[in-house]
């Protein structure tokens, strides 16, 4: 079972890097979005440094949904889906790999640029650190509530606007710990109690996404 499934991973990993264009489309978007904030509002450094967080964690969570349209349409469109739920391993833990291997390839990224995009609002280092954190722990959250919806509308096309309407109510919490995490370490407060729920946030995720989706999946097959 470990190789079937490190096979799976080894070929998504694949997929994906022969499919560039959509990788450099999430990390274009990224950039162009975070770059875009002080242009459109303000060259004031105490303002950019105020609303940085905000910024790159919605460029972030935008860059994530984009990415989610076709992490099952073309498996869909060729048969592999439907090969791949019948692998003799649990479809839970199947689904897991996969998804782990997109975020690998399009929100580590992402989470990698982010100290970057802090300098570009002159944040400080431990401001930074917090921010990379947040995105480290945050960016699967996305992945994993974002495959539900992806599952769901599946066998739709130009599913992407469905998408983002149906993940939006569940990304607020997320958004709004990470953004807050990183706030409040520029005020001075502790901030363990942002990643203990992030951490919380993530373990349940981890545990229940992959069944939702595979529920789903089942739904749309049948």
């Amino acid at each position: 079972m470990h190789k079937m499934l490190w096979a799976l991973f080894n070929r998504d990993m694949t997929l994906f890097m022969q499919r560039k264009q959509d990788v450099v489309t999430v990390l274009g978007f990224f950039l162009i979005a975070v770059a875009l904030f002080p242009l459109g509002i303000s060259s004031d450094p105490d303002l950019l440094r105020t609303i940085a967080p905000g910024a790159i964690w919605i460029a972030a969570l935008f860059s994530t949904v984009l990415a989610l349209d076709r992490l099952f349409s073309e498996d869909l469109d060729d048969g592999t889906l439907e090969q791949q739920m019948l692998m003799p391993v649990p479809i839970s833990l199947m689904l897991l790999v996969r998804l782990v291997a997109h975020w690998v390839i399009t929100s580590l990224p992402i989470v990698l640029l982010a100290p970057l995009m802090g300098l570009q609002f002159g944040l400080a280092f431990n401001e930074i650190a917090i921010l990379t954190l947040s995105l480290l722990i945050g960016t699967p959250i996305l992945v994993l509530l974002g495959a539900i919806g992806a599952a769901l509308t599946v066998g739709l096309k130009s599913s992407g606007g469905l998408v983002t309407l149906l993940l939006l109510p569940l990304y607020v919490p997320v958004l709004i710990l990470g953004t807050s995490a990183v706030s409040s370490t520029m005020n001075g407060v502790d901030v363990t109690a942002h990643f203990s729920l992030l951490g919380a946030a993530l373990i349940v995720s981890l545990v229940l996404s992959p069944f939702a989706v595979a529920t789903a999946l089942k739904i749309t097959l049948d």
